[in-house]
């Protein structure tokens, strides 16, 4: 998989815009004449983060749960271990994740969304439910290494220092 390309899907997708590529200089879907798409070559000095000269790694999940009077009702999660080597799998379970959940509580409800469900929809009809929907992000760098090796050069910049102050 082509890392430029699927960083910017990536991006477009926790931006919660996704939606079929369009050409530069073409209208995108649902928004106004002044949206423009950003050209790709433009964005692949954009980037920022996801790749490094120095191999650091960016892993990124999500989990959506929803819980009512403590019982887990539903949950959906995606885990991508290092974001500028993602597999096509993790691109469409990510895709997944953004097509949204509908979770109904009690007799009565009823939902017909004009277009895609995105996020969550909840219906209730009961009283006194306690309904919860959390979203959490987990987002990592590894940066032990280079902390490492900042603390090994402060180590030695203080040694070097200090040899010229004994007497």
């Amino acid at each position: 998989m082509d890392t430029p390309r699927t960083l910017i899907v990536v991006t477009l997708l926790l931006a919660g815009v996704f939606s079929p590529a369009t050409g530069a200089g073409q209208q995108l879907s649902g928004l106004g004449p002044e949206w423009r798409p950003v050209d790709p070559a433009r964005l692949d000095t954009m980037r920022g983060g996801f790749q490094t000269t120095s191999g650091m790694t960016l892993s990124f999940g999500i989990e959506r749960v929803v819980q009512v009077n403590g019982e887990l009702l539903a949950t959906t999660r995606v885990h991508i271990p290092d974001v500028a080597r993602m597999t096509a799998d993790q691109a469409t379970e990510l895709a997944r994740f953004n097509e949204g959940m509908l979770i109904q509580i009690g007799p009565g409800n009823h939902f017909e969304p004009a277009g895609s469900l995105q996020g969550v929809v909840i219906q209730n009809s009961l009283d006194g439910q306690d309904i919860r929907a959390i979203t959490t992000l987990n987002i990592g760098v590894d940066t032990l290494g280079a902390f490492q090796d900042m603390n090994a050069q402060a180590a030695l910049r203080d040694a070097l220092v200090n040899a010229t102050k004994l007497p």
